[in-house]
């Protein structure tokens, strides 16, 4: 008998978990979950619900919950969007903090914050909601009262709570939207870029009208009631078979709030029918109107929004314009040509023109309104005036609008006609909304519409087209040609020939330098291998001796913060190198454009140079010194990864080389003091140009900015020592929410900036010792005071 009841007890206790456990009850203190590939998690009794890690990349995991019966998973709920963890990372259920995250090293991620409360254990519910609770089953922390985009069925939000929008679809950390029960008990949606009145309220913050709580029945209705329960506010009114369907309503990152519903099935493994399906109206019907006032609208600065046919908005580029980041269109956009100088001893009316797009409106842009005017009034005063990059025409009203372009929209209600100004070189675009070049064959189909409407021609098109067909088979050819790798470099070699048909004649310049022009190719038949290829100047000197350092350096380099070379042509007069493609361009024009780049970002780029940085100064075969390390010499891939480029100006170093003397390289601004006074040059100069760098990103803004208006602030780095010095580091990033909200980063980051542009080399750390510093795994000393902020300017 003594066996038995043992027995039953070994069933009911529960024993602590692997990282492969899959769990239905309670969870006592101890519990934990590893970050791996082994789909570790809690589940909840039903099995509908899991707690644990989603793996959103190489090594990076999300800890969140999901529904777990749905074949794509649905998160419902995250801890560290913001802060992914890397493979390894545990979250343990402990006595003092409750639920903590770490990574492998055992540094603190994310925790639920619970300190001295007599936690005993935890649950995931069949509610989807998490639980930590006391002995006697109080609730001490819940997913539910910390929600994050989603709100689940029998989930409530009291007075205070919001659902923040995440930043992508695929990137949890915290988006521009906010869905709010205001302490005056108004509902209300706003952006939190800029000063944004909500563009959609309750208006429920008024006596015998204020709001109180936000419920999410079982029903499927979500609606506001007062104190007393009393419904003041429906916002879904579908009523949805709870037997039938799972749940949820969600804030997304395009700033709509939106309900689904799936439906269930009694056999886990069969194939779902359908993915979500809304069943509910979105709130507010048509964000691109509705955003008005303030901030930069639903797209970002200088696009314009449209609301698709599945009334999903969509954030597009007026012409002449581009995305600012490819791989999100909700970013904003740039100009793609020149601006139009204001320089009076160089008139530019003349190669100007202006594009028509009816119904379009940039109506916080506005900085001069003349009133009874024609459209030819109003299109010649925007031509003439240098600060015009838009007129919008409506009504015999004429308003012209400078850079940048707020709150645009695109609606049938919106009315009037926006006349856009491009360069003349530029009106080749094709019709609004393509954002592709002109067809290039079709003067061809002209042609050959002439040709073949007269028999005469037949043998002449024959010719035509078997040349044409000559054409691409010769470049097609290019695949089948022998891959030449050179012994002594072990790069592949091109001929100039090569190189000539990939970029179609140096015909699209992506940047230049003071040792060459870059040029975007394509190798082999399809249109996606791109590969940037480098000419150099024809000179001798400096040049060649240019060529064969980054040949012989990069060649020998492998790193993924690296920008790799693919090859080079040693053809006579001709040296070119040829890199990978980086479809993102510069830091320079993604940092320094009208749109701010999330804090987010801006730190995985500090820590990718940083990387990079750390691998040529110890890491790979023979040490290198980049000298010119800047915005304008990193560049971002499609997944806007940071890659250094230009290793051109490189000193190597043998492995027994620490320093050594060279003439003044790279650009002021920049430089360290050394540079200046015949100093020997080591691996710290990197590390100088660095903490620029770092201060550029955390800030947003250039080091050197003659027009600020306040004088404290022209030179960056002074002014950011001086807000650390005054305990103020807020006043950095105060317009920014996202850094705001992350002040103790901001702050490691400003201390790191500052050791790295100590004048004495001496006291700079190595980059091997910064990438701990910004990672969090060091702490990070009390800088001493600079001393030579301005020196290199």
């Amino acid at each position: 008998m003594a066996s038995v009841i043992l027995g039953i007890l070994l069933i009911l206790v529960p024993l602590p978990l692997s990282t492969e456990a899959q769990f239905g009850g309670n969870l006592t203190l101890g519990n934990s979950l590893t970050a791996n590939d082994q789909n570790s998690s809690w589940s909840s009794p039903s099995g509908e619900f899991s707690f644990g890690f989603r793996r959103m990349g190489a090594g990076a995991y999300l800890l969140a919950i999901r529904f777990e019966k749905i074949e794509d998973k649905t998160i419902v709920w995250s801890a560290n969007g913001s802060s992914l963890a890397p493979e390894g990372s545990k979250v343990q259920l402990t006595a003092d903090g409750g639920l903590v995250l770490t990574d492998p090293r055992g540094r603190e991620l994310w925790s639920s914050g619970l300190t001295g409360t007599g936690l005993a254990y935890a649950a995931m519910l069949d509610t989807g909601n998490f639980i930590l609770a006391s002995a006697n089953h109080v609730n001490l922390w819940d997913s539910f009262s910390q929600p994050t985009d989603t709100i689940l069925p029998t989930q409530q939000l009291d007075l205070g709570a919001n659902v923040k929008a995440r930043y992508s679809e695929m990137n949890y950390s915290t988006g521009r939207f906010l869905f709010a029960l205001q302490p005056d008990g108004n509902l209300v949606l706003y952006s939190t870029l800029g000063v944004s009145d909500a563009y959609w309220a309750t208006d429920t913050h008024t006596a015998g009208r204020m709001g109180f709580r936000l419920i999410f029945n079982q029903s499927g209705q979500v609606y506001l009631t007062d104190r007393n329960g009393t419904r003041l506010n429906t916002i879904t009114a579908e009523l949805v078979p709870t037997s039938g369907y799972y749940q949820r309503a969600i804030l997304e990152y395009d700033g709509v709030f939106r309900q689904y519903i799936h439906p269930k099935t009694a056999n886990s493994s069969s194939v779902w029918p359908m993915r979500w399906s809304m069943v509910s109206s979105p709130v507010p019907s048509n964000i691109c109107t509705r955003i008005n006032r303030g901030g930069t609208g639903v797209c970002g600065l200088n696009s314009y929004c449209t609301l698709a046919d599945n009334q999903r908005p969509r954030c597009q580029c007026a012409p002449g314009y581009i995305l600012l980041d490819s791989t999100n269109e909700m970013n904003g956009c740039r100009q793609d040509f020149i601006s139009q100088s204001c320089d009076g001893s160089r008139p530019e009316k003349d190669q100007f023109a202006l594009r028509d797009m009816l119904n379009t409106d940039w109506p916080q842009s506005d900085y001069k309104v003349s009133e009874s005017k024609t459209e030819d009034w109003c299109r010649e005063a925007c031509l003439a005036d240098c600060f015009c990059v838009v007129a919008v025409f409506k009504d015999g009203n004429c308003r012209k609008k400078n850079i940048p372009l707020l709150s645009g929209r695109k609606d049938s209600s919106v009315g009037g006609k926006a006349l856009i100004k491009v360069r003349i070189d530029d009106l080749t675009l094709t019709p609004i909304g393509n954002g592709q070049k002109k067809n290039k064959n079709s003067t061809l189909v002209i042609i050959g519409s002439v040709l073949l409407s007269s028999s005469v021609f037949l043998n002449l098109l024959l010719l035509i087209s078997y040349l044409i067909y000559k054409s691409f088979r010769s470049r097609d050819s290019k695949l089948s040609r022998p891959v030449h790798i050179n012994q002594v470099t072990g790069m592949r070699t091109f001929t100039y020939q090569e190189l000539h048909e990939a970029t179609y004649g140096f015909k699209e310049e992506l940047g230049r330098g003071a040792f060459g022009i870059v040029y975007k190719g394509v190798l082999g038949s399809e249109d996606t291998n791109f590969v940037a290829v480098k000419v150099l100047a024809t000179r001798t000197g400096e040049s060649e001796k240019e060529f064969e350092r980054e040949v012989s350096a990069i060649g020998r380099t492998d790193h993924k913060n690296l920008v790799q070379l693919l090859g080079y042509c040693n053809e006579g007069q001709h040296r070119l190198l040829v890199y990978e493609f980086m479809s993102n361009g510069t830091l320079a024009d993604f940092l320094f454009g009208t749109s701010r780049p999330s804090w987010y970002r801006r730190t995985e780029i500090a820590c990718d140079v940083a990387w990079g940085l750390s691998y040529l100064h110890q890491d790979c075969t023979r040490h290198i010194i980049h000298c010119d390390i800047k915005p304008q010499n990193i560049l971002l891939d499609g997944s806007l990864t940071a890659k250094i480029s230009d290793l051109g100006l490189a000193k190597l170093l043998m492995a027994n080389q620490t320093r050594t003397t060279t003439g003044l390289r790279g650009t002021r601004g920049y430089l360290a003091p050394e540079w200046f006074r015949n100093m020997p040059i080591s691996s710290k100069v990197d590390v100088y140009s660095f903490g620029i760098l770092l201060v550029e990103l955390i800030c947003c803004r250039k080091n050197y900015k003659p027009e600020a208006k306040i004088e404290a602030q022209i030179v960056l780095v002074d002014w950011v020592y001086d807000c650390y010095h005054d305990e103020s580091v807020l006043k950095l990033v105060e317009s920014d929410e996202e850094a705001s909200s992350d002040i103790k980063r901001v702050r490691r980051f400003v201390m790191t900036a500052l050791w790295c542009i100590q004048e004495d080399p001496a006291l700079r750390p190595t980059m091997k010792k910064i990438t701990q510093m910004l990672e969090g795994a060091v702490e990070v000393p009390v800088p001493p005071v600079p001393s030579s902020f301005t020196s290199s300017i």
